[in-house]
């Protein structure tokens, strides 16, 4: 079997798909950290509603005094759950607050941020744990993008391996060993092998403008993601350049096999 851009692209997906496996993993380790944190006592914290974030926290810091026991408890969980999973490929380190901005939004990440002395109340830890939830379920989503990837892969990469297999038994027997009909079934076969990298081709763009939304209000647009995995290969798109290539070679190996068809008329 000749490898190809489309066989690391598989083992890329493979990878990415663990690594997103363990990133739910934690996320639901922390939705149930936080579930097991108590509100801080303090009457700003009983008394504050789950009206949202920036309210609760607004209204907290109104009073002043408050104890943030829960809070640290929140960052401590987050720190030892999440975070080791965002900042996997991340070579320089970011600030903890920055990586929880980023997987939980900037509301949350002002909470819970020491310097604004906020007592962890009862709405705020439900809105903590919506926000997570609401992560999970984007982090869901594009799991099922990348199994939709992978199938796509599959089959692509059984394509690509059939018609690579055929070439190079094919090329066993050279040409000029071949009689007149022997090259003419050799030349329909090479065409029907560019029709289906051209077929090939053309069902990646069309998977590629598909959109994986089922769980979010905004889906996951394949085109903006899926090149994403594929940024630091040598193609930018490994099936698009794979079916290409394939192609081109069946079609040089057609006008060699014509040419010979030419001396033998």
């Amino acid at each position: 079997m000749i490898s190809t851009h489309i066989h690391d692209a598989r083992e890329r997906v493979a990878a990415e798909q663990n690594a997103l496996d363990a990133k739910i993993a934690a996320v639901e380790t922390f939705i149930d950290r936080v579930g097991e944190i108590a509100p801080d006592s303090t009457a700003a914290a009983q008394s504050t509603s789950s009206q949202g974030i920036a309210t609760t926290t607004a209204t907290q810091l109104q009073t002043g005094g408050a104890r943030t026991e829960g809070c640290a408890a929140v960052r401590e969980a987050f720190a030892e759950t999440v975070r080791p999973h965002s900042v996997a490929d991340i070579e320089e380190p970011e600030p903890l607050l920055e990586t929880i901005s980023a997987e939980l939004t900037d509301s949350v990440a002002a909470a819970l941020a020491p310097a604004t002395n906020t007592p962890l109340s009862s709405g705020l830890k439900r809105a903590i744990v919506s926000e997570a939830e609401s992560r999970r379920t984007e982090i869901e989503v594009m799991r099922r993008t990348l199994d939709s990837e992978a199938d796509v892969l599959a089959d692509a990469g059984e394509t690509v391996d059939e018609i690579t297999s055929w070439i190079a038994d094919a090329d066993e027997t050279a040409l000029s060993e071949l009689g007149f009909r022997e090259l003419k079934q050799r030349h329909e076969r090479l065409e029907s092998h560019r029709v289906r990298c051209e077929e090939l081709a053309a069902d990646r763009q069309a998977f590629l403008r598909e959109t994986t939304s089922e769980g979010v209000e905004t889906g996951v647009r394949h085109e903006h993601i899926i090149p994403q995995l594929y940024e630091d290969f040598p193609v930018e798109y490994p099936v698009l350049s794979t079916a290409g290539r394939l192609e081109e070679l069946c079609r040089d190996c057609q006008r060699a096999v014509r040419d010979h068809l030419t001396r033998r008329a």
